[in-house]
């Protein structure tokens, strides 16, 4: 089974259905935390749910490395608005102490904590399950950057998750200066309908990595490249984070990656972004956790045209090789 190719086959969808828009169910957050004994991590944690008790399939989202589990507000509540419920945690690299940089670390300690950043994740996001996952119908993963590598590691050792989207997702094979060097096996034992959302002029992960990266996944997948954006662009305040960025000073192998970026003035804006990623991260997750028959015309179809519509521009989305 794959994806039809945008452009190769043109299919008819329901005007009715519509994941770029907000859905119809109030939202509720609420925060708590988890504690891990077997490492001793206590993790925050908020979820997004519909405001009804009926069951919801489950969205687990992780964030990029040093973040947030606020990272991407505007998609967490997208996503429940449409009727799942939605968790995130701050990962490893922010609750634990001994994975906190240090004055005066040389590059063998740095290393070293790094490669513990790249340990905690997946182990992080089944505490995670652990917790909110008992009562889900169906199970799905949605990561940005590090945490698309996350999302993409975690079938290796984790049965109940049934579909993967990965927003600008590290793991590439060559990874360049600055970037973690953390790899994927795509040790999946069955198909797990993947989407990979990509950005046009990613600076520390650029778009043929990504495409080498994409072409490994194991699984029926599509990828769609969202022209004139950058690798912050799936994430909350936009303009503002990526103008952050350019202005920071990075440590010296990274000290390239600020230089690279493009002023956000010839980037795509935040809310054009927005509308990309969570009407296509909606669609997918509907299409393999809902069966529902719109949301996998809707990925069928002419998304160049479809997009263009709403004032977004994209490649044409990749199928399988």
């Amino acid at each position: 089974m794959s994806f039809i190719v945008a452009g190769r086959h043109a299919v008819a969808v329901d005007n009715a259905y519509d994941p770029f828009e907000r859905g119809s169910s109030p939202v509720q957050v609420s925060s708590f935390e988890v504690h891990d004994k077997a490492r001793d991590r206590v993790f925050p944690c908020d979820i997004w749910q519909p405001a009804d008790e009926a069951p919801h399939a489950l969205v687990l989202y992780s964030h990029h490395s040093g973040g947030h589990r606020r990272r991407a507000t505007f998609l967490c509540e997208h996503l429940s608005s449409h009727g799942y419920m939605v968790a995130a945690l701050d990962h490893s690299e922010v609750v634990a102490p001994e994975l906190r940089p240090t004055d005066g670390e040389t590059a063998e300690q740095a290393a070293a904590r790094i490669q513990g950043w790249i340990a905690g994740r997946v182990p992080d996001i089944r505490v995670l399950l652990d917790h909110v996952g008992a009562d889900a119908e169906r199970i799905g993963i949605v990561g940005h950057s590090f945490g698309g590598w996350t999302a993409l590691a975690a079938p290796d050792v984790e049965p109940r998750i049934e579909s993967v989207v990965a927003h600008a997702p590290a793991g590439v094979a060559n990874p360049k200066p600055g970037v973690i060097p953390a790899t994927l096996a795509f040790d999946w034992a069955h198909d797990i309908p993947t989407l990979v959302l990509a950005a046009e002029h990613d600076v520390p992960l650029p778009l043929p990595a990504i495409r080498e990266l994409f072409d490994r996944i194991p699984a029926t997948k599509l990828m769609v490249v969202l022209r004139d954006a950058d690798h912050g662009h799936f994430a909350d305040n936009v303009e503002q984070e990526h103008e952050a960025i350019r202005a920071m000073a990075f440590p010296a192998e990274g000290a390239w990656i600020p230089r690279q970026m493009r002023p956000i003035g010839e980037l795509c804006s935040g809310g054009q972004s927005h509308l990309f990623t969570r009407g296509l991260t909606l669609a997918h997750l509907d299409a393999t956790l809902r069966q529902h028959k719109q949301a996998r015309q809707l990925l069928d179809s002419d998304l160049e045209k479809t997009l263009a519509a709403r004032g977004v521009a994209i490649l044409t989305p990749v199928g399988p090789s």
